[in-house]
């Protein structure tokens, strides 16, 4: 399982001796840190690693996986959760997790495998008293520290397709533009449906989480070549595209609605018109037209790099082209 994976990976890392050193010297998280005003200037403030250059998370901070992943043009990411002592997130079936104040969400961009590894970006989630706040911090090129980074900034990157690109690294109000829901800025990642069970149990037996929610439609591991395609296409447009195309989310205006529980084939797309969509529609009539991809505005956007089409307008620069295969795929089923 891709949980218990990840957790012995990290054992594995530290097997070879840096553990002994860590379990020395590993530091408590800064609660004042996450809660207080400010801006803490370097990822190391908040004490949520041992060893944060190999991404060794320190005791109270755990790390996770989501079955299905947002893309970011091929980046490896490394998700970590804080939650302070004596609290508790809240289960709400299987949807967005509550999480306290004081809480942290931590993900940490890479490129690279083995020693080539570069750690470029670390994005944090800190739940203060005023609500969630999000901030990026950039790695420096010795990968010794990661500072700041208000106005966000690019990097040149080559992707693990081989394509060269300027990786963006967003700003501020660029975070809140995918965070936002309702004018408050929010997690989009932690939903209960979209993790391993073995993290809920986890977390609640550590008393972290209040209870094991009863997910009723867990989302489908995108790793998983065997998953029925229309799962997998749904929990994909859920996770890269639902957060700004739903009721509340900043593209809701288009009256496109991509989230998992949405069961109304319409409000999903199928057959249905755009709305504002100008030249990035490309001609086409219908978000999805059942039967057909290439008269889907779906696909014509997820295919394109170019601004003012390209869907999702941040987060990437390159085409998910397993994505826009599978979406083809899908739709194409409909017409069966």
């Amino acid at each position: 399982m891709r949980f218990a994976a990840l957790l012995l990976a990290c054992g594995a890392v530290a097997l070879g001796g840096t553990m002994a050193e860590a379990r020395l010297v590993a530091p408590e998280v800064s609660d004042l840190a996450i809660t207080q005003d400010g801006f803490p200037r370097t990822l190391d403030e908040y004490g949520f690693f041992i060893h944060a250059d190999v991404q060794i998370p320190t005791a109270d901070v755990m790390p996770y996986e989501l079955n299905t992943p947002l893309y970011s043009d091929g980046a490896d990411k490394l998700r970590f959760i804080y939650v302070p002592d004596g609290e508790t997130i809240k289960a709400n079936a299987d949807g967005l997790l509550q999480f306290p104040v004081g809480s942290a969400i931590i993900k940490t961009f890479a490129f690279g495998e083995g020693s080539d590894r570069r750690l470029i970006e670390t994005r944090v989630l800190l739940n203060r008293a005023d609500g969630w706040l999000a901030l990026p911090y950039r790695w420096n090129e010795e990968q010794t520290e990661a500072r700041l980074a208000l106005a966000g900034g690019r990097i040149p990157i080559i992707t693990p397709a081989g394509e060269e690109i300027s990786y963006r690294i967003p700003n501020k109000n660029q975070c809140k533009a995918c965070h936002s829901l309702d004018d408050a800025v929010l997690p989009i990642g932690p939903k209960a449906r979209n993790l391993a069970p073995e993290l809920l149990e986890l977390l609640s037996e550590q008393g972290k989480l209040d209870a094991v929610p009863d997910v009723s439609r867990p989302m489908p591991r995108w790793s998983d070549a065997n998953a029925a395609k229309e799962p997998l296409a749904r929990a994909y447009l859920d996770v890269n595209c639902a957060h700004c195309h739903r009721p509340g989310g900043g593209a809701s205006n288009s009256g496109l609605d991509l989230r998992w529980e949405q069961d109304a084939p319409f409000a999903r797309g199928v057959n249905k018109p755009p709305v504002a969509a100008g030249r990035g529609a490309g001609g086409l009539l219908v978000s999805i037209e059942p039967g057909d991809p290439d008269a889907s505005i779906l696909v014509h956007r997820m295919n394109s790099n170019e601004p003012g089409v390209a869907m999702p307008e941040l987060g990437r620069s390159t085409i998910d082209e397993e994505a826009v295969a599978l979406m083809r795929d899908w739709i194409a089923e409909m017409g069966n």
